[in-house]
Order: structure tokens, then sequence, then C-alpha cells
């Protein structure tokens, strides 16, 4: 199958206070406007009047220790993200103010109950959680994980999905026009991995719906972050508006969805391998694709099925694409790492394989394809990330030109021209204070690509390069911005045309 040419996304964009999407994309912003602002007001505000003592004994003795404590807690906060790779940006240096004024306000509140009046002591308790709220929405602001109030209240209520219905809903539904696809939550049975996981989710398009038979549609796998939930690309990634319209002006056909379960829990970091945290490779491989194909009788054939994956879930693309050619013809990753990892890699052996470097070798992507030889018919596209300038914005010339193989690819694929957001490949280097230092052992390690912040060949570039050696037609589009949901979302919202066409359904202008 030829591949449709394929332009890079748009530079991502937070979302719009309100969309006209019932029910869904609309509220209130988390990330921008009046609520980060007032939350931020009233943090401040009661931490001033929490911290301002009139007596010389609270500012000789218990400020310095408040502010001891804020610096050790800030500090420890810094240590333990970057000692665990937590992060493939740097974090903004007001989260971790936001942590030290939150551990200093804890302090005073306990050491400050005998000093000042009844209305400071008030103050000075409220003033933590209000603190901590306020650290909650810096960190949000950060990573993009809910970008209006009603994401967040509808996680944390696990309300029900947009368009979401009960599966025995389904089959009133048949042979009906539902104009807009449907969202139904699924409990893939574990038989073939033994991986305990959570409730997981699929989307039908309007076309599944028409007739007296499920059209054998195109699937794509869907894979969240490291910390996530089935639910992310719904409600952190709200990708559903984008699909919803493309759906409409395509005649209601689009590819399946399966929103997969890649951790077993929130915090469960599995890279989709199996090991001592699961067998998760398995559940992507043996119980989820068998379940819709005798469930929603999805296609069967591998070239019409693609798995897209986000940060970890895109390293776990190009993982599964590469292991498993007789189940996915496609991958699509969005700003995912070298291989799987959980730190350098004799801590990655240890956490993900239990100390078996066999096993490693097994689920290492650059190795697979290796030890493969040539594929057939395999197309991967990454798009990847470089953090904006920041602080002084200084920046030099490494001199890195961008291969041929590369540059002809991307022509190929209608990718040569520069878009907004988008950096040339190879132009400049960046430096800014408290930039990880990422030495050549630990690229693709514990969220670093080695092109994170430098503009060095990363992760995407080795990755593609090794794949075009052995028959995977790829491309990278490398974009400036920061590792957020919202850039995710508009990846994958800008590649689901390409996508759809690639998986057999004619699209006007992309289909030959």
């Amino acid at each position: 199958m030829q591949s449709p040419p394929l332009g890079p996304p748009p530079a991502p964009q937070a979302p719009a206070a309100r969309t006209g999407y019932p029910g869904f994309h609309h509220g209130v912003s988390l990330l921008h406007g009046w609520v980060p602002q007032v939350v931020a007001f009233v943090a401040v505000l009661l931490l001033v009047i929490a911290f301002a003592r009139a007596t010389r004994r609270w500012w000789v003795l218990w400020m310095p220790v408040c502010a001891v404590a804020g610096v050790v807690a800030a500090w420890a906060a810094w240590d333990f993200t970057a000692d665990q790779g937590l992060a493939s940006d740097p974090a903004p240096v007001l989260l971790w103010a936001c942590v030290g004024l939150t551990a200093a306000g804890l302090v005073a509140a306990v050491v400050g109950l005998r000093t000042g009046g009844w209305w400071q002591r008030i103050a000075a308790v409220l003033a933590v959680p209000v603190a901590l709220l306020y650290t909650g929405v810096v960190l949000n602001q950060w990573v993009g994980y809910y970008p209006t109030v009603q994401a967040a209240w509808d996680a944390l209520n696990a309300d029900p999905l947009p368009h979401q219905v009960d599966a025995d809903e389904l089959p009133e539904l048949r042979n009906t026009d539902v104009g807009t696809g449907r969202i139904v939550e699924v409990d893939i049975p574990e038989a073939g991995s033994d991986f305990r996981h959570r409730q997981e989710y699929v989307y039908l398009p309007p076309a599944w719906f028409a007739g007296d038979k499920p059209p054998a549609l195109p699937t794509v796998m869907m894979i969240g972050g490291e910390f996530n939930t089935p639910a992310d690309w719904v409600r952190s990634g709200q990708i559903m508006p984008a699909v919803d319209a493309f759906a409409a002006k395509n005649g209601g056909v689009t590819p399946a969805l399966v929103f997969v379960d890649s951790g077993g829990s929130f915090n469960n970091d599995t890279e989709c391998v199996n090991g001592p945290r699961g067998n998760a490779a398995d559940h992507l491989t043996k119980d989820v694709p068998g379940y819709l194909e005798s469930e929603f009788g999805v296609a069967k054939d591998p070239a019409q099925w693609a798995v897209v994956g986000w940060s970890m879930g895109g390293t776990c693309a190009v993982d599964l694409a590469v292991m498993h050619p007789e189940l996915f013809g496609t991958f699509v990753d969005i700003a995912g790492d070298l291989g799987p990892t959980s730190g350098t890699k004799e801590q990655t052996i240890k956490r993900l394989y239990g100390g078996n470097a066999d096993a490693w070798t097994q689920f290492d992507p650059m190795t697979v394809m290796q030890r493969h030889g040539p594929y057939t018919g395999m197309v991967g596209v990454f798009d990847d990330l470089t953090a904006p300038k920041r602080g002084n914005g200084q920046q030099q010339s490494n001199g890195q030109q961008q291969s041929n193989g590369q540059q002809q690819n991307e022509q190929q694929r209608g990718g040569g021209q520069q878009h907004p957001g988008q950096q040339p490949a190879g132009q400049q280097k960046m430096n800014f204070p408290g930039a990880p230092k990422v030495t050549e052992d630990q690229i693709g390690k514990g969220g670093r690509d080695g092109v994170q912040d430098t503009n060095e060949e990363g992760a995407a570039e080795q990755l593609c390069d090794e794949g075009r050696k052995v028959g995977i037609d790829c491309t990278v589009h490398t974009t400036v911005g920061g590792h957020t949901w919202q850039f995710a979302a508009s990846a994958f919202t800008s590649t689901f045309p390409w996508l759809t066409a690639r998986l057999g359904i004619p699209v006007p202008g992309l289909s030959s």
C-alpha cells in the first residue's frame, strides 16, 4: 500500500475556553485565564499573612526555619524528579518555588500556632492547602493534563466520556443514523496475558452502525503517557472534537480507536513490556486485537492496524510495531524515547525486567530491527520535540545537517515545508540554566531523548535511520514546544486524516 503525502503537524495551541462541543471540550481553562491567576493571588495573600508576624523572635528564629524547610523541599522535589527521569522537559522554576513555599507555609502554620492573632493562625492553616492547590495548577500548566475545570472534574468523578454508551445499547443503534460516533467501555479478558488492567474504551465511528452488519473497519490502538488512564486521550488530549469533525467530512468513515491500558494503574510504568510490573506487551498484542476482532468485527489485516502513542506511549508504538509486524503495519510515535526505559540501562534492566538483560534486548527496538531484518509495508511517523528557548536565549550552531535520506523522505511526503512552530533539524543548539546533562549512554533513558534541548540527533532520528536500513518507510517531524498533552493532541489530530488514508479508507485529497 502506497502511503499518501504527510505534512508536519501544526504548532500546538492551548484549548479555547469554549468551543461549542456539548458536555466536553468547553468550560473554564486551567491552563490560562482567570482561574490560575485567582488561585495564585489567594495563595500569595494567605502566605504573606501567615509569614508576617510582628515578634522579633519570629523573624530571628522561625522565619529562617521556614526558609530552610522551603529550600530543602524544593531541592528534594527537583532532585527526585531528575533522578527518576520523570520529566522530558525541564520544569518551570515556578513549580519548585511553589513546592518550597508550600513547605515553608506548612512549617509556619505549625510553629506559629501560638503567635500572632487568631486571623493569622487561620490564614496560615488555609495557606497550606491553597498553596498546594496552586502547585498543582502550575504542574498542570506544565504538562497540560487537565485543560479545563470540566475535564478535571469529569476525571475525578469518573464521569462518562463524550458520546459514551453502554455496550448493551449498541444493538439498538444498529442501522441508524447516529450522527456522531460512540465510545463504549469494555472489559477485555486477560486470558492471553494475565495482566490486571483497568476498563478500556473503544470509539466506533458512524460508519460502524450503518447496515445490518458492522463493516470490517481499520483500527488504531491509542496509548498514553507514563502516568495515565485509558481515557487520557479523550479527557486530557481532547481529541474527540477533531475526530468527530473529520468523520463528518469523510462520510462518517474513520478507523475504530481503542484506548488501551498499558499500566494497570495510574503510576505503574510498564513501558509496554513484559516484566515484574506486569505483562503489558502480551495484553496489548494478545488480548486487545483478538477482542476487537471478535466483538466489533474490525479488520484483521495488519495493514489495517496502526498503533499511536504519546511520550511513553510513543516508545510503545515503535516497539510494538517492530516486534509485531504481523499485527501492525503503521505506527505514530509522538515524543517517545529510544526504547523502553526506567532510568539508566542498568536501572531499566532491574526495574522493568527483574534483572534479565536478555529481556532488555528482546524489547529494545534498535536491537529488534537489527535482528528482524527487512520489513515489508511498514510505515512510521515520528513527531518529535525540542524545547523552546529559555533563560538568556543564547544559542550556538552545532553544524549538524539533515541527512539526504531524511530530506528526500520528507519531500516525498510533502513535509519539506517549514510550518509555524517547527525548527529546521540540526540548526541550533540551546543552552539555559538547569538544563539536564544528557550523556551518550543516557540517550533515551528516563525521559531523555537526546534532542531535548540541543537539537542534536536524538531518539527519533536514530530509530528512523535504523528503520530505513531494514525497509521501514519513516518520517521525522521536529517541533519546538513543550512536552504537553496539547502537543500530543495537535500531532495526532493533524496526522489522523493521513493515518485514515494509510489504513485503506478513502480520504479526498489523500487517497490514490
